[in-house]
This record gives structure tokens, C-alpha cells and sequence, in this order.
């Protein structure tokens, strides 16, 4: 079943066999007598690609399955003799600004070496659904008030209102607060429309009865700084994540729209690994609400 995941995720048996540590022949032979067993071609085979057939595309999300449950049970074993091992599979929103992930990713793992840590950043509602699915194991999410993430465990980690970010050498740059009546005049970069993190400020002009031009719609907040820097557009950003953005002028909105930080774990038992990266934090998997 490793073997058939490389091949999906590289689409090369060279390649996945390289990542498997094994040689291609050993690969392909294993994968051939499981289609036998099976019944069914896994993989269609050209001399320039390889793909899912149906069937394998059916085997994939119960071969992930079992894989996660017998790399869990060697990690309960493991823990049950005290050591911390296995993987820790991370989400977070590119504005994440309740903790310093890089920092705590940093001591957590100097504190446990076994453990395989992986992270990656999305917008919050896709991360829900990923750690509902079990494919994360913890996210890092910002939501507009009033709204929870549902169907996973959780606890609130912060709120803070949102600000706007100009450029140096925009006419608002030495104004301390403005309203969104004034904003509506200007072009805007945000989040892609639907998602989370666009919500809170499509909520505030709509609350305000004005309307804005984004023209700019980005997924990373960083690329958003960057079209800020330019001159393109301007934004607005949690206050928190805002301050690390040294160059940029920050101005105070007096009508904010807030957003709170969730941090969020699957309804059920976690991962030793997981349930020490939640103590790291310091938070009880077990009395945190749902």
C-alpha cells in the first residue's frame, strides 16, 4: 500500500521507488502481485505516464486509512513507553498570529525527535474540512465572530480587530484611523471571495452600505503585502499580523470588523503526537470544547 501511494503522489515508479528506498523492480513487482490479489489494475501505464485506473483510485482513501491507523497503533505502543513519536500533520492560515508557529514548531521539536512534522497553509474552511477527514491533525484558523468551526474539537486562542495597510506613500499613510466609507474609494487586495478570511471584511463594508473594488484576490498574505508595497492596492489585516509588517503603514478603522483565532483537533482521541503538541501549547485535549 506505500508502495501504491508513491506511485499515486509522483506518478513515476522511478521516483517512487526512490522514495521508498527500494529498487523499481522490487516496487513494481510488489504492486503487481496486490492488483493480482486485488483483482483489478491499479495504475494505468504509458511510456510517458502513469495514472489511477478507477479501481485505484477507489483503493487510495482506505489505503491512506490503514496506513494512518497502523502507523498510529506504533505510535500508541510507543507512547505507552513513554516516547513521543510518529507525525504531526499541521494546518494554519497564512495570517496566524495567536502564537509564533515557527517558534513552537521549533522547541516541539527539539523536545521530540521522532516525530515527523509537516505543515501546511490554507484558507480556514478548507482546514476544518481536513481536520474533520483526519488528513490534519491540529489547525491554526480565524474566523469572524459569531462563527465556529464545527464538527471539531477546539478552544479560542485570540481576537483582534482587523486594520488597514497602505503603502508608504499613500495619501492615508499618516492618517491614525479612518472609516469605511473612506476605505470604499480605494482598490483593494483580499482574500478570494467565499472564504473565511475575506468574510470579515466583505461583512463590515456590507454592515457599513458601501462597496469596495478588490481587485486583487490572493491566497498568501505575504504576496498580499507584497501588491501593498507597489502601490496596486491596499488591505486589510488582523492588527496583530499587521504589526510584523515593519515597513507598511498601519491605520486604525473605526468601525473594525474583529475575527477570533481558533486553534482546532479532531472529535476524537488524538494522536500521542498531537496530544503532546496540544500540551506543548498548554491545552487539554480532553476538557477543550466542541
Amino acid at each position: 500500500m506505500r508502495y501504491v501511494l508513491a506511485v499515486a503522489e509522483t506518478s513515476n515508479f522511478t521516483r517512487a521507488a526512490e522514495q521508498c528506498l527500494v529498487v523499481q523492480s522490487a516496487l513494481s513487482h510488489q504492486i503487481a502481485r496486490l492488483e493480482r490479489e486485488l483483482g483489478a489494475k491499479l495504475f494505468d501505464r504509458t511510456s510517458r505516464r502513469v495514472r489511477l485506473t478507477p479501481a485505484g483510485e477507489a483503493f487510495l482513501p482506505a489505503a491512506r486509512q490503514a496506513l494512518d491507523a497502523a502507523e498510529r497503533a506504533r505510535a500508541e505502543v510507543a507512547a505507552a513507553a513513554g516516547e513521543i513519536r510518529g507525525r504531526l500533520a499541521i494546518g494554519a492560515i497564512s495570517t496566524v498570529a495567536a502564537v509564533d508557529l515557527p517558534a513552537v514548531l521549533k522547541q516541539f521539536h527539539l523536545r521530540h525527535r521522532e516525530v515527523r512534522i509537516s505543515l501546511r497553509t490554507s484558507p480556514s474552511e478548507e482546514l476544518i474540512e481536513r481536520v474533520r477527514q483526519g488528513a490534519l491533525d491540529v489547525a491554526f484558523l480565524g474566523l469572524p465572530l459569531g462563527v465556529r468551526p464545527q464538527g471539531v474539537r477546539g478552544c479560542e486562542l485570540a481576537r483582534g480587530d482587523l486594520v488597514a495597510v497602505v503603502a508608504p506613500d499613500h495619501p492615508l499613510a499618516d492618517k491614525e484611523d479612518v472609516d469605511l466609507h473612506r476605505l470604499a474609494e480605494e482598490t483593494f487586495v483580499d482574500f478570494p471571495a467565499g472564504t473565511a478570511g475575506r468574510a470579515h471584511s466583505d461583512a463590515a463594508f456590507a454592515a457599513a452600505g458601501v462597496q469596495r473594488e478588490v481587485a486583487f484576490e490572493v491566497t498568501v498574505a505575504d504576496f498580499m503585502a507584497r501588491l501593498i508595497r507597489q502601490g496596486l492596492a491596499i488591505g486589510m489585516l488582523p492588527a496583530a499580523f499587521a504589526s510584523e509588517l515593519l515597513d507598511l503603514p498601519i491605520i486604525r478603522l473605526r468601525d473594525a470588523p474583529a475575527r477570533i483565532e481558533h486553534l482546532i483537533w479532531s472529535r476524537f482521541q488524538p494522536s500521542p503526537a498531537a496530544a503532546a503538541f496540544l500540551s506543548a501549547l498548554g491545552i487539554s485535549a480532553s476538557s477543550a470544547g466542541g
